[in-house]
């Protein structure tokens, strides 16, 4: 029996772990559905006035609605659309009445439209706060002779801008053509039901190796 006894115990020692990853895989599953529903519900909400000083922990997603011009001060970031050509996102500074600026990520125009001209307006702008960074370690600095960037980084855009670092990401159109690139939750994928399907399927595994081994070690001769 003695023979037995480590190859029993790696065998339990190995599927508590695996089953383990997949039960903590599933309460993750849970956790992020949860975060998605809070994203999706403050995205829908009724937009409410601009904080004064908007807060990432606790405004990120936040419908909101502010009233002021666009100064024609704007950066371009490298981005694409499903059925259009290549293009990209205009992200532009945005003055307020009480003489804060901010940034509107306006939307996306399409390559050929780049050069149509976008004068200062007046504007009316519906979206959400949004803190994003698309930045990596591979990312290029912007462009320095065509401007244009190639991932969002809105402390560094708001240094270029001259603006606070708070960006509105329109969800209707603010014209001149540029269609609006609201934000959604398709970019939070919810992938750990599949990653707990793999633990199981390896704690399965584990488990038949187990028994494998014993029938091999009960069928030598003593």
């Amino acid at each position: 029996m003695r023979r037995y006894v480590f190859p029993v115990l790696m065998g339990i020692v190995g599927v508590a772990i695996l089953m383990s990853l997949g039960f903590w895989q599933l309460r993750r599953m849970e956790e992020k559905r949860v975060y998605l529903d809070e994203i999706e519900a403050r995205i829908s909400n009724a937009p409410i006035p601009l904080p004064a000083v908007p807060d990432e922990g606790r405004d990120k997603f936040q419908a909101v609605v502010a009233e002021g011009t666009f100064t024609g001060e704007y950066l371009e970031v490298l981005a694409g659309q499903k059925g259009a050509s290549p293009g990209v996102m205009v992200i532009e500074a945005f003055a307020l009445p009480d003489g804060r600026r901010i940034m509107v990520q306006r939307g996306f125009v399409e390559e050929e439209a780049r050069s149509v001209p976008r004068p200062p307006h007046e504007a009316k702008v519906e979206g959400n706060l949004h803190w994003p960074d698309d930045t990596s370690s591979s990312t290029p600095p912007p462009d320095e002779k065509t401007g244009l960037w190639f991932a969002r980084d809105v402390p560094a855009m708001a240094a270029k801008l001259k603006t606070e670092p708070t960006l509105i990401v329109a969800s209707a159109p603010t014209g001149d053509g540029i269609a609006p690139m609201p934000v959604d939750t398709s970019g939070i994928p919810n992938d750990h039901w599949g990653y707990a399907i793999q633990w199981f399927l390896l704690a399965a595994t584990w488990a038949g190796m187990t028994l494998f081994l014993l029938w091999r070690i009960r069928g030598r001769k003593i």
